[in-house]
Formats: structure tokens, sequence, C-alpha cells
């Protein structure tokens, strides 16, 4: 008999039916009625769940009974309880380095968009507010030759810290939990204190996982660490920031403006970080690539069918759980 397996979060109907090749899949249907009562009906028949975004801990799952692994369609797993899963000996798995470019390309892209004022802009220019050559008033900032701090040098980290150093020639900052010889030999990049960082850099990217050590770890005191000229990027998570502190720091010029995918409450609505023109906000697409998302679904896929089937998966993130 076939193992069930359970999507917790939209999935496509290619996942769905390379799944169904070696599972009995269930996928709830918003037409079909209320989707957590279908998940919650069909979770004590799941041997497998796949998907992204919602919270699974002891309050979600207590019911699954013969649950063996969770495979998360993303690289952070926050909204999962670890030591829940852990207790039980459910494994958990994610998709890492599939994503790590096109998370890069995005952090980029604020780090230009904001120094160049681009959505701002292009806002401003669709107004019809152009009406002659622009003056001061319009100029933005150059990228080429300034300071890059990256809080958190990773694979997206240093994926970023190559689009700047060899794209841009700017100077690599870093800190983080150990140094990284390598790519300060590849790029020259130098480490700081966290407080050393934000007091140099002109572009401040956080690129740190979301834990009880970096929750709010940039807020007032570290905000007017930095120069008044300086952007602060988030592609993180939205808890690494004191969104408060940030948007009176932005109100106040305590820094020039800030680049940002992440937010404490998501989706945002009806957020003070909306009037504000030096805050450039995105909807959370750091991986949100139609290329990048398939090999996140079949990476998934992959870890899914592998625990499911006996083998270890490629990517477990809790590998003492694991007994085959």
């Amino acid at each position: 008999m076939k193992k069930t397996v359970l999507a917790f979060s939209r999935i496509t109907p290619a996942m769905a039916e390379r799944l169904q090749h070696d599972f009995h899949v269930i996928v709830p249907n918003p037409k079909l009625g209320d989707i957590a009562a279908q998940f919650n009906e069909a979770l004590p028949e799941a041997h497998g769940l796949i998907g992204v975004g919602r919270k699974l801990g002891r309050a979600q799952l207590e019911g699954a009974g013969k649950l063996e692994v969770v495979s998360s369609v993303s690289v952070g797993y926050d909204n999962y309880d670890l030591d829940y899963f852990n207790e039980r000996g459910i494994a958990l798995t994610n998709t890492p380095d599939v994503l790590t470019e096109s998370t890069a390309d995005l952090g980029f892209a604020l780090i230009m968009g904001c120094a160049r004022r681009t959505a701002e802009l292009d806002a401003w220019t669709k107004a019809g507010h152009w009406q002659a050559t622009v003056g001061p008033a319009q100029f933005g900032c150059d990228v080429h030759g300034k300071k890059l701090g990256i809080v958190g040098l990773g694979n997206i980290g240093a994926a970023i810290a190559r689009r700047g150093r060899l794209g841009f020639n700017m100077q690599v900052l870093y800190t983080g939990n150990s140094r990284k010889a390598a790519l300060e030999h590849e790029l020259g990049a130098q480490f700081r204190s966290l407080d050393e960082l934000l007091a140099e850099a002109d572009f401040v990217c956080l690129v740190v996982p979301l834990s009880d050590a970096t929750r709010k770890l940039i807020g007032a005191r570290e905000l007017k660490l930095m120069k008044p000229s300086a952007f602060l990027v988030n592609i993180a998570r939205g808890p690494v920031v004191d969104e408060v502190a940030l948007v009176e720091a932005l109100q106040e010029g305590t820094i020039r403006g800030a680049g940002l995918d992440v937010y404490e409450k998501e989706p945002l609505a009806d957020s003070p970080l909306f009037k504000l023109p030096n805050a450039l906000t995105l909807p959370h697409i750091g991986s949100a690539t139609a290329e990048t998302r398939e090999a996140m679904a079949n990476r998934a896929i992959d870890n899914l069918r592998s625990a499911l089937l006996g083998e270890r998966p490629q990517d477990l993130v809790n590998p003492q759980v694991w007994k085959g």
C-alpha cells in the first residue's frame, strides 16, 4: 500500500503528478471548503507533509500519528518546532543551494534600487513630475567602489559579496560566527565585529537565519551606528530587524534608506513603510523566479521521496532522528 503525502500549502499540478507515482497524494482544495479543516482531516493518515509557510509544531501535529517527514520548499525552517520534531523523531528537510544565486540577484537588486531610487523615481515619472532635466532632488548615489557590509557570509551572502566585489569593485566587509578564510582570499573580504561593520559600510545587507540570537539583531542602537548616508538591506527574515526602530530611523534620517523583502508580519499591510519614499518594499520574492521555484519543488520532492522510501534525504535538517 502506498504511503500518504499531504500538501500543507499550494503545490503545482506537476508536483502532485510526480508524487503520485509513489504515493497517495492529498492536496487541500479551496473549492471544497475550508483548507485548514481539510488539512486537519487528512493529517492522521499522512506519512509525509510537503509545502511552505505554515507553522508546524506540537499544537498542529499532535494528531499526525503516522508522520515520518516534513519536506519544506524553503531554505529557512523557523516555522517548524525543531525540538518537537526531534522529540517525535520526525525528519525535517529543506531546499538549500538551489536558490542561492536568485536570492543574491534580488539582494543586489535592492542595493541598486535603493542607491538609484528606481522605484521612487519610476512613480515620480509616471505621476508626470518629469518636466525638465532632473536635478539634485532626484539624484541617487553610486554603488561601485563603496563598502558592502554582509551580515552572515553564508552561501547567499558570499554570492552577494562576489557581485559587489567582482562586478562593482566594492570593498567587502563581513561579520558572523566564524572567519571565512577562503572568501577573504578570493574577494579580499575583511572581518569586522557587527558594530564595526555597521559604522563603516555604505550598504549593510542582512543574510542571517532567524534564531534567538538574531531576533531584532538590528534595533535602534545598531541603526544609530550606521552612517546617515548608508542603506540597510534585509533579505533574511523580518524579525531580524526591529521594524518600529527602522521606521523611526528612516523618518528621522538616521540612515538614508532601506531595501526590504521580508517583514515582522507578512503579508505586509497598512504599514508606515508605505509612506516612506526611502523604503523600497518588495513582497518576499527572494527566490521567486520560475526556474528557482521549480528547482526548489523538485528538491523538496526528492527529499520527501527519499525519506518515505527509506533512503537518507539529501537535505536533512535534523540528522539525529534518522534511523535508516
